[in-house]
């Protein structure tokens, strides 16, 4: 059951919501649009969000096949309605890929984002690597390839294996926790050498390899166009968990960013309008919270 003093959208009620003590887990049903005007200002402290493309993919409840002009507006009209959800200090992280023909329409959607926005920082997800490796004469000695590759059917475009991540402020000032993605230095004589690092970790960078799960058939994917778990788990992270209350998904789909904060019990509101996606991550995170004794060992 929804706590109404800790509801981010006191004029609606939440399709599922999960009310687990330290935290909340809460699913809105309707227009993204209508949706946003219906929430507090200022309530989210992180978003993060994968919308539709517009590259024709076969949703359950939305047409994917708007003009191009007329996307670009849609989503400039959800990024100022999202403004005025996020927090002063809050993170904006928006997920966008592309069809091979049109590569520069995520630029142009952050560009008309832009003039409401600080891009403060642009993440390429990497989806697939190949890492060659030589020996100290330069002769190969292996080639090694990781990840999922989405193939593309054509002599004139290569295949697809990262989309964008971009990174916006209101202002550009956002201090991020950059170590709580970190990574091992890989010269450890590198820790001492570089100013202001006092351990082995340091700034994961703007690259970041994020694979999709591996998976047999068709049913364990009933999304046609998700993000990985982990993706926005980095993006909350990064943005640092203390000063994180409140996590917003306005294109929920089947739910990872709410997996992401239930593993690390932060509130979280996924809006679609689609009730099937909703019932699908309300059960995903049921499912987790089974699993996982931690969680709701804490959230008790």
């Amino acid at each position: 059951m929804n706590r109404p003093d800790t509801s981010p959208c006191a004029s609606a009620h939440p399709f599922r919501s999960l009310d687990l003590g330290k935290f909340f887990i809460s699913f809105y049903r309707g227009d993204v649009l209508d949706m946003l005007g219906k929430f507090n200002r200022g309530c989210a402290d992180v978003i993060v969000t994968s919308p539709p493309y517009n590259i024709g993919t076969k949703y359950r409840s939305y047409s994917d096949t708007l003009p191009r002009s007329r996307y670009i507006e849609w989503m400039e009209n959800v990024s100022l309605a999202l403004r005025d959800v996020l927090s002063d200090g809050g993170s904006f992280f928006l997920n966008m890929g592309c069809r091979p023909r049109d590569q520069l329409l995520p630029m142009e959607i952050a560009l008309s984002i832009g003039k409401h926005y600080r891009l403060q920082n642009t993440i390429h997800w990497i989806k697939s690597v190949t890492v060659e490796k030589f020996d100290s004469s330069g002769t190969l000695i292996s080639i090694d390839t990781t990840g999922h590759v989405k193939p593309v059917s054509s002599s004139r475009y290569l295949y697809d294996q990262h989309e964008y991540i971009f990174h916006f402020t209101k202002k550009g000032d956002v201090k991020l926790d950059k170590q709580s993605i970190g990574v091992p230095f890989k010269d450890k004589s590198n820790i001492r050498r570089w100013k202001g690092n006092q351990r082995d970790i340091r700034d994961r960078g703007n690259v970041w390899y994020i694979p999709y799960e591996t998976i047999q058939n068709s049913r364990q994917r009933p999304h046609p166009a998700t993000f990985p778990r982990r993706l926005p788990e980095f993006c909350i992270r990064l943005h640092g968990l203390e000063k994180t209350e409140l996590v917003l998904d306005p294109f929920n789909g089947i739910g990872n960013s709410a997996l992401a904060c239930a593993s690390l019990q932060k509130s979280f509101a996924g809006i679609d309008m689609d009730s099937h996606y909703l019932e699908y991550s309300f059960n995903r995170v049921l499912s987790l919270l089974r699993k996982d004794r931690s969680v709701q060992d804490t959230a008790q």
